[in-house]
C-alpha cells in the first residue's frame, strides 16, 4: 500500500506545475509575481507559491489546503504560510491583493452549498478590487470521456523517490448531471494495486459560474478558453476566469 505522505510525493512527480516550459505557468506566474499578497487556495504540496519565493517575491504568501500530507511537504519551506482548511475557511479580512485556485482544484466545490460558501471566504479574503483567478474544465468538452485505463494519454508512468516503477490511470464510476465521480488507481506495472484514490468533480458550465460570482460579490473581468488567453469554444478544455472583488 502507498502511505497519505507518499501519495503526496506522488502528486509531485504526476503534475510537474509550476514549470517555466508549462502554459499554466506562464499564465498564472505574471499575475503572482505582481501581487503584493497572495492566497493560494488548494496549494496542495505548495510547489507555486514556493517557486514565486524563489523568483523573488517579497510579498505575503499564503497557501490553504485540507490535506494534511501534502501541507507536510509545503512546510519544508519556512518563508510562506500554510494553513490547513477548505475554500471555505478562507481567512476573512485579510486583504489579499489575489487569490488563486489553480489545477481545476474549483471543481471539487461540488454542491451549491459548497460553491457558495467558498466564494463568499474568498470574497472576504480579498481587499476590495482584488482578484480571484481559477480554472475549470469546460464540460463542452467532455474531459471525463478520455479518463480510463484504455487510453494511453491518460496513463502515467513514473518512478518514484523509492525507485518504484508505478502506473497511474483514471476511471470514471458515474455521471450525474453535471458531477462526475471518478477513481484513480496506482499500480505497480504488473498491475498489483497498491492505491485507489477517488473524487467527485462538478462540472459548471459559464453561466452558472457567472450566476454564482455575481452573487458572492465578484465581477468578471476576462475570461479565456486556453492558456494562451483564446476566447471560451465549444470545444476548447478550459474555463479560466479572472474575477474582480466588488
Amino acid at each position: 500500500m502507498y502511505s497519505d505522505a507518499e501519495v503526496a510525493a506522488l502528486y509531485d512527480l504526476l503534475n510537474p506545475w509550476p514549470d517555466a516550459r508549462l502554459p499554466e505557468d506562464r499564465f498564472y506566474s505574471p499575475l503572482i509575481m505582481s501581487a503584493g499578497s497572495v492566497l493560494d487556495i488548494g496549494c496542495g504540496t505548495g510547489a507555486m507559491l514556493g517557486l514565486a519565493r524563489e523568483r523573488g517575491h517579497r510579498g505575503r504568501l499564503m497557501g490553504l489546503d485540507p490535506d494534511r500530507a501534502a501541507l507536510e511537504r509545503a512546510r519544508r519551506r519556512g518563508d510562506v504560510e500554510w494553513v490547513e482548511g477548505v475554500a471555505a475557511e478562507a481567512p476573512r479580512g485579510e486583504g489579499f491583493e489575489l487569490a488563486t485556485m489553480t489545477g481545476h482544484a474549483f471543481q471539487d466545490l461540488v454542491t451549491d452549498d459548497d460553491v457558495r460558501a467558498s466564494l463568499a471566504a474568498i470574497h472576504g479574503a480579498l481587499r476590495r478590487g482584488g482578484r480571484f483567478v481559477f480554472d475549470t474544465r469546460n464540460p463542452r468538452a467532455r474531459a471525463w470521456e478520455g479518463w480510463s485505463a484504455a487510453n494511453p494519454d491518460d496513463v502515467a508512468e513514473v518512478v518514484d523517490a523509492a525507485g518504484r516503477a508505478l502506473r497511474y490511470w483514471h476511471d470514471v464510476d458515474s455521471v450525474d448531471g453535471e458531477v462526475v465521480t471518478f477513481h484513480g488507481t496506482l499500480a505497480e506495472p504488473d498491475g498489483t494495486v497498491l492505491r485507489v484514490l477517488r473524487e467527485s468533480v462538478r462540472f459548471l458550465g459559464v453561466p452558472a459560474l457567472d450566476g454564482f460570482l455575481a452573487e458572492a460579490g465578484f465581477t468578471v473581468a476576462e475570461r479565456f478558453g486556453d492558456w494562451g488567453r483564446e476566447p471560451v469554444t465549444d470545444r476548447g478544455r478550459e474555463i479560466i476566469t479572472i474575477a474582480r472583488s466588488r
